[in-house]
């Protein structure tokens, strides 16, 4: 892989291409890639990047050095800039801000893929439910401690629920449980539960494979309506659902992509 050039150099994470895909890579090892503001800025902007590349379809989500996301840094939360009387709180802004960086992720046209190892707690747990595929090692450890040091992960809880209900969610908020990948994959955070890194590699580069097979503009569409359903009527969802699919039939992709099915051979975005 190498460094894509519409990207700067970051200082917490890194970002590299692999023809179609984007590699997103949390790189704060020494502190297992735990949120400081700085890099929750630097994460919503490669994700802003990712949503203006139009030759991206996937974008895939690691940790550097064998952990996800540790979440908040505890460190850095405790270097808190005095409040000033009269004026909002210094301290609101910048974590809500975390909030539209997954929503903007939640939101993406194309593919993305999150793939758990270690720590993924807080901000790391929101940031795996804001995509579409999720992969978890064995031995990784998911949830959402922070209420047994005193505070709670305040902006992934809309994403968490939507993975896997309001009932799991609150049980883990309320416990403070960390689970291990076979837990979260029953639960639904994660996808799928892989024994070890090589396993994880490969099961990556199956989906990766699968993903290619499948006409962006469909993917966009479909993603689309998903999260449509989580604010809009049926009725209006469905009215969409029509729309969109005469959309792609009168489009250039559903015609090339159903002659190539007649035809026994690739549609032309998987070639």
């Amino acid at each position: 892989m190498a460094p894509t050039p519409d990207f700067p150099t970051y200082d917490s994470i890194r970002v590299e291409h692999d023809g179609e895909r984007i590699w997103l890579t949390l790189s704060r090892p020494e502190r297992r890639n735990a949120l400081t503001h700085a890099m929750m800025l630097e994460i919503g902007d490669a994700i802003e990047r990712v949503e203006a590349d139009e030759a991206a379809r996937v974008l895939v989500i690691r940790g550097d050095g064998g952990h996800f996301s540790a979440g908040g840094d505890i460190k850095a939360m405790r270097d808190m800039p005095p409040p000033v009387p009269g004026e909002p709180d210094p301290l609101i802004a910048p974590y809500r801000y975390y909030g539209d960086v997954l929503t903007r992720l939640d939101n993406l046209p194309i593919a993305t893929v999150a793939v758990l190892e270690g720590s993924c707690v807080g901000g790391g747990l929101g940031t795996a439910c804001a995509c579409d595929v999720v992969l978890t090692s064995a031995d990784a450890k998911i949830g959402m401690p922070e209420p047994r040091a005193g505070f709670v992960p305040s902006q992934i809880i809309p994403f968490v629920v939507r993975r896997i209900g309001p009932a799991a969610t609150r049980r883990l908020g309320v416990l403070a449980t960390v689970v291990d990948g076979a837990e979260a994959a029953r639960l639904g955070i994660a996808d799928e539960c892989l024994p070890d890194r090589a396993a994880l590699d490969a099961r990556l580069a199956e989906i990766l494979g699968d993903l290619h097979r499948n006409s962006p503009a469909a993917v966009a569409t479909v993603k689309r309506l998903v999260l449509a359903c989580n604010t809009d009527p049926d009725e209006v969802v469905l009215d969409a659902a029509a729309v969109g699919l005469v959309d792609l039939l009168r489009g250039p992709e559903a015609p090339a992509g159903m002659a190539a099915f007649l035809a026994k051979r690739r549609p032309p975005w998987a070639e």
